[in-house]
């Protein structure tokens, strides 16, 4: 392998790199940049002449432009909200905007749900009046009046538009859904408050609250905390608190009971029933029996009786029956629920005759329709919003002077924004001209100061780069003048005949050339990962067999040191996938290495085992007993051509390229490598590696 990679660096690019004497480097735009002090110079002239930046492409003028977009846009909006909530308040004034007057509407609305007739209402209006301090009449459709809360005789009369309708059979859903007590309004749009026939006896309600309350009591005692919730028709039921109605199911406590309908209940809904009935064979249907939630459908399915009067086109469970009272009449028995087809069609069709229904059943227990005007106590209307001449400059006054603060904040916050920017274009512009880098000022920790700071750490690493640089060009021309030298001095040592070219004189030179060989192949290496060109011929690997492999490889030499070379761990050891060929090489340079550390009678110990903290990861370690690295070494460990003997001497270390050689070749395997030290104690030496898994016996 060695030898391939020898034809292939003596093939390669031998005379293709010519020098460029006198001319420059080529730029970045494939022009050659000056040379010299004079190529400096010109270049900072040409810096100089497009230093400035037009205004119009500049940050600064960029940023005038957009600020005094958004101040304008600001001064255009702030005033259009202005004019639209004054008008707003003055509509609202003048009884066109109910949403701060929803709880009247709501007083109204249950007043009228719950009384047949507007007689007596005049109380309320004149209570609502005086809480509210706003004029509030009622009247019918056709303007008669009902109740208004203005009783002088010079009253003005009423707009010639009202703020509502209290209809309970028809909700406004707008100011119903803005009302003080939070209750959602029934998909028909009739309030839940008017129960009609629906609403329970004294005698009824006052059974059915014992019930609930000992109901209450043994749910309590089961450790369910629940209360009694009284709806509008005066029909009590449990609540469980958490809203989690299913813990009661493991209970003794039967809530069924409460969900029976009483006589009342029951001849309310067979006659709701009735009225649908007749509304769906008008259309040509079949008519439905509805449960006591207003349900209907297959009996066969679950329902979840309320009181909201919500059209459900679901499937409740047959309501049960109560037994009769000692006294009362046997109740007649009902016939079976109808099942009409379940189409979209269908249920559209009797949603609409049960609302129909509930409507023609509610409206002897509901007062009629009623116009509500609300307005100011004394009849006096608010004038609009006229934007006069007056008004009219004092809004351009105070728009130009908004416009005016924000040019000067943006200039002012610009030119603190543009400065750093400069420092940092100049600093640029130097380091591109050849000068040594420098730092700039950081200013704050804000996105410019960041920026600062993130030049500066590059600079810093372009000057570290630089120095690397120039010390690898040096440590490039000491490995390879040592071996050309000794081989230029044994070949003119045979041609002055002071030397015969015997076999011990060849293998001198063999030997002398093998290291300038291994030299170039370490570089050529390095620049193809750097190029990301390193080839690799993955294949599944037993990391422990290969470990054996680089150990009895390097056997004899570690015996010829006094060093103990030993693989640690049973066999078989992790399998992962990598190119075994350049997997071997970076252990082989880790064991020279530690071999080459270690003193005589110390130990290099291999191992592999796979990572418990990370999953699916091998790890390969190489651990010795050696002289250790120094902490503040251990960062440049894997650096080019970097030794902790500074002497460069063959002797006490390689080329100093073999450790950038271990840390390419990992990475180009996707792992990672690490090293930990203690001086006189030793080195560990861990490569990462992906896995495949445990391999088998």
């Amino acid at each position: 392998m060695r030898g391939e990679r020898g034809e292939r660096g003596e093939r390669g690019e031998r005379g293709e790199r010519g020098g460029n004497d006198g001319a420059g480097a080529p730029g970045p735009d494939g022009a050659a940049r000056p040379a010299g002090r004079r190529g400096r110079r010109a270049g900072r002239r040409e810096t100089a002449g497009r230093a400035r930046v037009p205004l119009r492409r500049s940050l600064l003028g960029r940023l005038l432009a957009v600020s005094a977009l958004v101040a304008a846009c600001s001064v255009a909006a702030t005033a259009w909200i202005a004019v639209q909530t004054t008008s707003g308040a003055i509509k609202q004034e003048q009884g066109q905007n109910l949403t701060a007057d929803a709880r009247i509407y709501d007083t109204l609305l249950a007043y009228a749900a719950r009384n047949p007739t507007w007689d007596g209402v005049g109380a309320t209006v004149r209570e609502l009046a005086r809480e509210s301090g706003r004029r509030v009449a009622l009247t019918t459709q056709s303007r008669q009046p009902l109740a208004d809360s203005a009783t002088s005789a010079t009253a003005p009369a009423l707009g010639p538009q009202a703020s509502a309708v209290v209809d309970p059979l028809s909700v406004d859903t707008v100011l119903a859904a803005r009302g003080t007590d939070g209750r959602s309004t029934a998909a028909d749009r009739i309030d839940p408050r008017a129960v009609g026939p629906f609403r329970l006896s004294t005698a009824d309600s006052k059974a059915l609250r014992r019930t609930a309350d000992s109901k209450v009591e043994c749910l309590n005692r089961a450790g369910i905390a629940s209360d009694v919730v009284v709806g509008p028709s005066g029909r009590p039921r449990v609540q469980i608190v958490g809203n989690d109605p299913e813990r009661a199911l493991g209970t003794r406590c039967d809530l069924a009971a409460l969900d029976a309908p009483t006589r009342s209940e029951r001849k309310a809904l067979d006659a709701l029933t009735g009225l649908a009935d007749a509304c769906l064979k008008r259309q040509g249907r079949e008519g439905v029996q509805l449960d006591s939630d207003l349900s209907w459908g297959d009996p066969s399915a679950s329902s979840a009786p309320g009181e909201d009067g919500t059209l459900v086109p679901r499937v409740p469970v047959p309501v049960p029956v109560p037994a009769p009272a000692p006294g009362d009449a046997p109740a007649e028995a009902t016939e079976p629920s109808v099942t009409p087809e379940r189409t979209g069609e269908n249920d559209r069709a009797i949603a609409s005759c049960v609302s129909a229904a509930r409507g023609e059943q509610l409206s002897s227990y509901v007062s009629s329709p009623a116009l509500l005007f609300i307005g100011d106590e004394g009849g006096a209307t608010l004038p609009g919003f006229d934007l006069s001449p007056a008004n009219t400059a004092r809004i351009a006054g105070a728009a130009a002077l908004v416009l005016a603060l924000t040019v000067g904040a943006s200039v002012f916050a610009g030119t603190r924004l543009v400065r750093p920017l400069h420092a940092l274009t100049g600093a640029a512009q130097r380091m591109r001209d050849g000068e040594r880098p420098e730092s700039v000022p950081v200013s704050g920790d804000d996105e410019v100061g960041r920026l600062a700071a993130a030049f500066n750490d590059m600079s810093a690493h372009r000057a570290r780069l630089e120095e690397q640089r120039k010390a690898m060009v040096s440590d490039v021309a000491h490995e390879l003048r040592t071996p050309l030298s000794n081989i230029r001095g044994w070949l003119e040592a045979a041609q002055d005949g002071l030397a015969d070219p015997d076999p011990a004189f060849v293998s001198s030179l063999l030997e002398e050339a093998v290291l300038l060989q291994h030299i170039i192949d370490d570089l050529q290496d390095l620049a193809a990962a750097d190029a990301g060109v390193l080839r690799l011929h993955p294949e599944p690997v037993e990391a422990r067999e290969l470990l054996g492999q680089v150990a009895a490889a390097h056997q004899a030499r570690a015996e010829n040191a006094g060093v103990t070379l030993t693989v640690a761990g049973a066999a078989p050891g992790p399998a992962l996938r990598a190119d075994p060929v350049r997997l071997r090489q970076a252990v082989s340079n880790l064991v020279s290495n530690a071999v080459r550390h270690t003193p005589e009678g110390g130990r290099v110990t291999l191992r592999a085992y796979a990572c418990e903290e990370e999953a699916g990861t091998v790890a390969v370690e190489v651990a010795d007993t050696g002289s250790g690295i120094p902490a503040e070494d251990l960062p440049h460990v894997f650096d080019r051509f970097w030794r902790a003997e500074k002497s460069r001497s063959r002797r006490t270390g390689g080329s100093g390229l073999g450790l950038a050689i271990v840390r390419k070749l990992v990475e180009a395997h996707g792992g990672t490598v690490d090293a930990a030290s203690v001086v006189g104690e030793g080195s560990t030496f861990v490569l990462r590696l992906p896995g495949t898994g445990p391999s088998g016996p």
